[in-house]
């Protein structure tokens, strides 16, 4: 019964709702008792001749009465409790979402999304049904149960009540001991959930990859295997399920055993009226319910609560990117200053990402990085952006470090389109005025003139209005990163990078592009990534990075004056490009 405990916080919150709902409740278990009680007036009037048809209607009125308030009573307590239950649900699903909007990539790479999906539905369903159904069976096994075994103890027959009550203590023995086993088996079979989502999620979204190699037998047996894993473990929760209503019913049986066989012989003994042992039975008909509540508590709670540990252990997680405080609002900018001594990727690596970085670039002017894969170019980018933290050196804009800038002022001053393209499913309008919803059509227009799209989106049946797949899907690998650069420039930052962003485009395409982007963003600092060195020729300073460290820099010029591994690189595409025309 900890998960109430847990759940005070939200009950102190929506006490109103609760303290309405419990009230109406125990209204409703005191009405419950009125007809058994009737019942037995009415048999004993009939056996002993003395019931008037005036007073049986009397008591037929009465009947009716308390049966039309339960009916509203009812009505009326669902929607106060469930729907108490249901705003904790939209409560934790927002808290959940906001904890992921807060948290830094680190902690998405160490997770897998169907198990940050599974956090967000199925464990949350489990906690919002405690605080619906589990609050309903706490409170009526409690209130029916109490109020039928006081009365039949006290204003019926005490020992016929304490001889049917007997087999209890082996009830609430069972069930908390059912309860143990199912709150182990329950929270391995909501991993299993996770694991099966995320295997879902990730074939879904590797289809093509999955068909391209041929492997649709091959994840297809995968997944049988997975789903068998599931069921398994399902049922083996089941399996605990399936023994509560069995045990109580068992336990109710005798304890109706014990009430026919005792009370007759009290009748036979004059100690009881028929009418009396009438109601008694009635009565322990109405333990029933209490009973199977209670069995079922056990059930919710522990359901209830392996799923709330598991939602509290996410959201107890810290973000790793903090902000210090008294951070500043203002948008950073002015000339950016590389001052980076060593970093290295969290958590327990050690060779360096990057070392002895220093870099200066003005306000307006356009850094170039190239190098081969790993040289550590998305890195530096990352770090502006302050993905990770540097914590042996600096980076500063216009003279402020950016670790003294609130985090959302710093990335609203910067664009970032990366490497891996991510599209909506919405209009290519839409993706486009993603990061500035309040662009007018004429913007947007102008944003994809400049990355060279707007032709293309012209093409198609329905122009800027036309939806595209899930994450882009049904756009080219080009036409992906023209809409991602749109995207980013129609924010018009302060930084803008380019991380690798034109390595599907082709080299007209591509000069188009960064032609307009000089002319567009004369005054505003470009970073460009890129394995194309033709994509930084116009930068004013390029530099080049191996294995974490700047081995080469200055303008193209300087560079192939030097003749290092830029000039190489450079003659050996150039010796590409020629070959491609030719051919």
């Amino acid at each position: 019964m900890s998960i109430f405990k847990d759940l005070l916080w939200f009950f102190k919150r929506e006490k109103t709702s609760y303290l309405s709902g419990v009230m109406l409740l125990m209204l409703v278990s005191l009405l419950t008792l009125l007809p058994p009680y009737v019942v037995g007036l009415i048999v004993d009037g009939i056996a002993e001749g003395s019931l008037t048809p005036a007073e049986l209607w009397r008591w037929l009125g009465i009947l009716l009465g308390s049966g039309v308030l339960v009916y509203v009573f009812r009505f009326a307590w669902r929607i106060l409790i469930f729907g108490a239950a249901l705003r904790l649900g939209r409560l934790l699903r927002n808290r959940l979402y906001h904890h992921f909007t807060r948290m830094s990539p680190e902690f998405f790479e160490q997770r897998r999304i169907g198990d940050l999906m599974a956090h967000s539905t199925n464990d949350v369903q489990a906690i919002e049904a405690t605080a619906g159904e589990g609050v309903l069976t706490f409170v009526d096994s409690l209130t029916l149960g109490g109020l039928v075994i006081i009365i039949m103890f006290t204003a019926i027959h005490a020992p016929l009540t304490l001889i049917v009550l007997i087999p209890m203590p082996f009830m609430a023995w069972a069930t908390s001991y059912y309860g143990k086993l199912l709150h182990q088996r329950f929270h391995l079979a909501q991993a299993a959930f996770s694991d099966l989502n995320d295997k879902v999620q990730e074939n879904i979204s590797g289809m093509r990859v999955i068909k391209a190699f041929g492997r649709e037998e091959a994840e297809k047996a995968a997944f049988r295997r997975q789903t068998d894993d599931v069921v398994r473990k399902n049922i083996a929760v089941a399996r605990i399920d399936s023994l509560f209503d069995p045990t109580i019913s068992l336990i109710v049986g005798i304890s109706f055993f014990l009430a026919i066989g005792f009370g007759s012989w009290f009748i036979v003994r004059g100690e009881m009226t028929v009418g009396q042992l009438t109601t008694f039975t009635m009565y322990l008909g109405l333990l029933i319910w209490p009973m199977l509540a209670f069995g079922w508590l056990f059930n919710i709670v522990e359901r209830g609560r392996a799923s709330y540990d598991r939602v509290n252990r996410l959201l107890s997680l810290e973000p790793a990117i903090k902000e210090e405080k008294g951070a500043l609002v203002n948008k950073p900018q002015g000339d950016i200053e590389f001052d980076i001594h060593t970093f290295v990727y969290p958590p327990g690596q050690h060779h360096p990402a990057l070392q002895h970085i220093c870099i200066r670039l003005a306000k307006g002017h356009t850094l170039g990085v190239i190098g081969k894969t790993g040289a550590g170019k998305t890195t530096l980018v990352r770090l502006v952006l302050r993905e990770f933290d540097c914590t042996q050196g600096d980076i500063q804009i216009g003279g402020v470090s950016i670790y003294r800038y609130r985090l959302d002022a710093l990335r609203e001053s910067i664009a970032y389109v990366p490497q891996d393209h991510f599209l909506f499913s919405a209009t290519i309008r839409e993706n486009i005025a993603f990061g500035n919803p309040q662009a007018t059509m004429e913007e947007i227009e102008e944003a994809a003139r400049i990355a060279c799209i707007h032709d293309d989106i012209l093409h198609f049946d329905q122009g800027y209005e036309t939806v595209v797949g899930e994450r882009g899907v049904t756009l080219s690998g080009g036409q992906k990163q023209r809409i991602s650069i749109a995207r980013a420039l129609l924010m018009d930052p302060e930084i803008l990078i380019l991380d690798d962003a034109l390595s599907a485009v082709d080299a007209k395409t591509e000069e188009s592009i960064l032609q307009a982007l000089k002319a567009f963003r004369r005054d505003k600092t470009t970073l460009i990534t890129s394995h194309r060195l033709s994509s930084v020729e116009h930068a004013e300073e390029i530099i080049v990075l191996s294995e974490g460290q700047i081995v080469e820099r200055g303008t193209h010029r300087e560079l192939i004056a030097l003749g290092g591994w830029y000039r190489l690189m450079y003659e050996h595409q150039q010796l590409e490009s020629l070959v491609e025309k030719g051919g």
